[in-house]
């Protein structure tokens, strides 16, 4: 007999980021009979509507951001603000915890899922309903950097505590360079939003929810999740890859005439995600670096602070050296759709969660540039040490990359006379196909959904 299908309400943390992978997690959920409540920005609905593949099942239901001093009148999601505004968007969400209780007491879903808002496990519990804090990045990010023996040592966290794993860790293959540790013993530190420490959202919410939830699948993040489970001493679920799922358009005109002109798998893509610009210096260095390759490329990237437009911050004469094989592009592009272009052999990635999965998923070959972000530098670090799948451009004591470095790196994955590269793209081609068997990604969900149950 089939298991009763399930009321969820999904509030994911208001940026991208977040809201698109909820909303394949959403789909996935709904394809199994489940009623999905998805609370979202007003404005931000619209650019998501049509990743919903079942709106009979799957309901937005629009959040009004409150106004906070200081924060634009019209930024709903990080993408509208420099980072440096973030905290005043996390406390504009925590305003709206008696909307979310209004909703809540109408709706009377079975389970709440939510990420950063760390008072939801208080609310549900006080309202008879359960919660779970899901994490859109893998458990190895929060069983290294986040988990309970971390938090209650007491004390600051040194650069030294952080160098090495926490007791128990599973895994000795996860290393962080120093300038990594550096910068993570500041964010934690980070005041994020209505006072609360970023670290502090992560932890209360986790210690206090009912289950714990992943994007992530036994065979690649079992290890972790156990290690979790072990840690918080609750469920700790995991809700599959998360593949992307078919897109309902196509790429535009311009790119296919753009990219058609080109041979198999020599172009070079670069998506450098959409929130935190680089720097000046880092910006040219990338720019320069594609140039030295050879290879024809695209790179979609923000402008740097202090320029109005990617075309203003270009290197002096590069427009014109690379006429004809190289586009800077400072606008939204369909990453997944240029991702399964035959053209596109290599792929530079920030190292986002969701744009991992989508390059693990097609041929091209990665180039891992993470950003700072504690699960871009994980991934990165799962990619290239464990699952050897990409190669990771070498960085500096300071962090910081040259053009060089970026040669270096997309010329080991596209020359397929070198030792390491073809190690990594024999890899690749085994992950890809484990990720896309048959049965995987459905027996996952599957699994997922009966955790529910049980948490019932």
């Amino acid at each position: 007999m089939d298991a009763p299908s399930l009321h969820i309400a999904i509030f994911p943390w208001f940026a991208m980021g977040h809201l698109t992978p909820n909303l394949h997690l959403s789909n996935k959920l709904a394809k199994r009979g489940h009623r999905i409540s998805f609370f979202i920005p007003k404005t931000t609905q619209t650019k998501l509507q049509h990743l919903n593949h079942h709106p009979h099942l799957i309901t937005f239901f629009p959040i009004t951001v409150p106004r906070v001093d200081g924060l634009p009148h019209d930024a709903e999601t990080t993408s509208d603000l420099p980072f440096s505004l973030f905290p005043l968007l996390a406390t504009a969400m925590d305003r709206t915890e008696k909307e979310i209780e209004h909703l809540l007491r109408k709706l009377k879903p079975q389970i709440v899922f939510f990420d950063f808002q760390h008072w939801i496990p208080n609310l549900t519990r006080s309202l008879g309903i359960k919660c779970m804090h899901y994490f859109i990045a893998n458990p190895l990010s929060i069983a290294y950097l986040w988990n309970g023996p971390r938090q209650t040592q007491g004390g600051e966290l040194t650069e030294a505590d952080l160098m090495k794993p926490p007791k128990g860790f599973p895994d000795s293959s996860i290393k962080l360079h120093a300038h990594e540790v550096r910068f993570l013993a500041a964010t934690r530190k980070l005041e994020f939003g209505s006072g609360v420490l970023l670290y502090d959202r992560l932890g209360i919410g986790a210690s206090l929810a009912d289950a714990i939830g992943f994007k992530g699948c036994k065979e690649l993040d079992g290890l972790y999740a156990e290690y979790l489970e072990s840690v918080y001493e609750k469920p700790v679920l995991l809700s599959g890859p998360l593949l992307p799922e078919p897109p309902n358009s196509t790429l535009e005109e311009k790119w296919v005439a753009w990219l058609g002109g080109f041979n198999p798998s020599s172009v070079i893509f670069c998506a450098y995600g959409s929130e935190t610009p680089l720097s000046q210096n880092q910006f040219e260095e990338l720019l320069l670096g594609l140039e030295l390759t050879g290879f024809p490329f695209l790179a979609a990237l923000k402008h740097p602070n202090g320029f109005e437009s990617v075309e203003e911050a270009l290197p002096q004469g590069f427009r014109e050296r690379v006429q004809g094989r190289g586009i800077a592009y400072g606008g939204w592009v369909q990453q997944q759709l240029i991702l399964e272009h035959p053209s596109v052999g290599c792929f530079i990635t920030h190292c986002g969660a969701a744009s991992v999965t989508e390059a693990l998923v097609n041929t091209c070959q990665l180039v891992l540039l993470p950003r700072l972000g504690a699960d871009h530098v994980m991934n990165a670090r799962m990619l290239s040490r464990k699952l050897k799948v990409g190669v990771e451009v070498e960085k500096d004591e300071e962090g910081l990359f040259t053009k060089e470095s970026v040669c270096e790196a997309v010329n080991t994955v596209m020359d397929d006379g070198n030792e390491l590269g073809r190690e990594v793209r024999e890899n690749h081609v085994k992950l890809r196909n484990f990720l896309l068997s048959d049965n995987l990604e459905s027996s996952c969900v599957d699994s997922f959904c009966q955790g529910l149950h049980d948490l019932l």
